[in-house]
């Protein structure tokens, strides 16, 4: 069996296709109130893991500078594909259970046409900021970190989705200095930096690092008053969803030839991962690197569709498929915990 690689040591010498330049911004529309998305019975209080953050100042600690000499935090995934702790949990994904979304919150809900646009295989297109989607930075073991994120659709109108590696070092210690930066562009925060109160992960993730559940959520705090999905908007989100579907990730890739500044995303039609089936992910043409780790994927063509999943790793130097966890129920209880809190 062949071990896996995470995108900062895997995906850096890979071919990339003709760009996608699909526009991000969209009417802003009058959107329903944020769902609660059912939890089957199998999943519980239990399969979640939390942790209150109480330091200060982490806004003003990440400068200009730091933000972009931080390493890409999925050398974090490698560590714990080290230690050995692959999927060996006895809870898999629960593909039966009924699927179950959550609406997206306004202000950044697309119009119906932007939806509908053909799917174009990609593996690395130029995008221009998406509102909701932007950095994670964030430091664990003395060492500061840069993953991607997402802003949600959720009933503390406050979460974001990121890649379990980049909340928890799967297993063991909770991120420190936790910050999300929405709409990221060469050093720019046009929408502030929002700092973590609560980070949550899968117990799978972070007593094991088991690869299933490589997904974790954020709680921001709010800034100058107001709450994250106010200003930025949140993304829809579903569950057990049926798998094969076609997908648009977005992340900011840092490792070379990247250099973590802009947003890319890769599209295609996502398929089974052929090396670890244990894992249950999938992959989708892509060759983003390092930095793009907890990117969102979205379901059909552009950022407004129902995220589903993130990115997580790729094999090889030659790589060109971004994996992602399946969204069972597991997670969705990690989702549902978070989005309470």
């Amino acid at each position: 069996m062949r071990t896996p690689k995470t995108l900062a040591t895997s995906l850096l010498t890979l071919s990339a296709a003709a760009l996608l330049a699909l526009s991000a911004a969209g009417a802003a529309t009058a959107s329903p109130a944020p769902a609660k998305a059912p939890v089957s019975a199998s999943a519980s209080a239990s399969d979640v893991t939390s942790h209150t953050v109480t330091e200060t100042g982490t806004a003003d600690y990440w400068t200009a500078e730091r933000m972009r000499n931080a390493v890409p935090g999925d050398v974090l995934a490698d560590k714990a594909m080290k230690r050995g702790k692959s999927s060996k949990s006895a809870a898999a994904p629960l593909e039966g259970a009924a699927p179950s979304t959550v609406e997206a919150a306004a202000p950044t809900l697309q119009s119906k046409a932007q939806q509908s646009q053909t799917l174009q295989t990609k593996a690395n297109a130029s995008e221009n900021p998406v509102p909701h989607i932007g950095k994670v930075f964030f430091t664990l073991g003395g060492t500061n970190y840069v993953c991607s994120g997402n802003s949600v659709s959720s009933g503390n109108k406050s979460t974001v989705t990121t890649a379990g590696h980049c909340v928890n070092e799967g297993p063991g210690a909770f991120a420190t200095k936790f910050t999300f930066v929405p709409a990221y562009l060469n050093g720019a925060a046009p929408y502030g930096k929002w700092t973590a109160k609560a980070l949550y992960a899968p117990t799978q993730w972070s007593s094991a690092g088991d690869m299933t559940y490589d997904t974790g959520f954020a709680v921001m705090s709010t800034l100058n008053g107001q709450y994250l999905t106010d200003v930025v908007g949140g993304s829809g989100l579903q569950f057990n969803a049926a798998r094969g579907l076609s997908y648009k990730s977005f992340g900011y890739p840092a490792a070379a030839p990247f250099n973590g500044e802009s947003l890319k995303s890769c599209s295609g039609t996502a398929t089974n991962d052929p090396y670890n089936p244990q894992f249950n992910t999938q992959g989708i043409p892509c060759n983003m690197t390092g930095g793009s780790s907890g990117g969102p994927w979205f379901i059909g063509t552009s950022a407004s569709g129902y995220q589903n999943s993130i990115n997580s790793y790729g094999y090889g130097s030659n790589s060109t498929t971004m994996y992602g966890p399946y969204w069972g129920s597991v997670i969705q209880q990690a989702y549902t915990t978070a989005a309470a809190s």
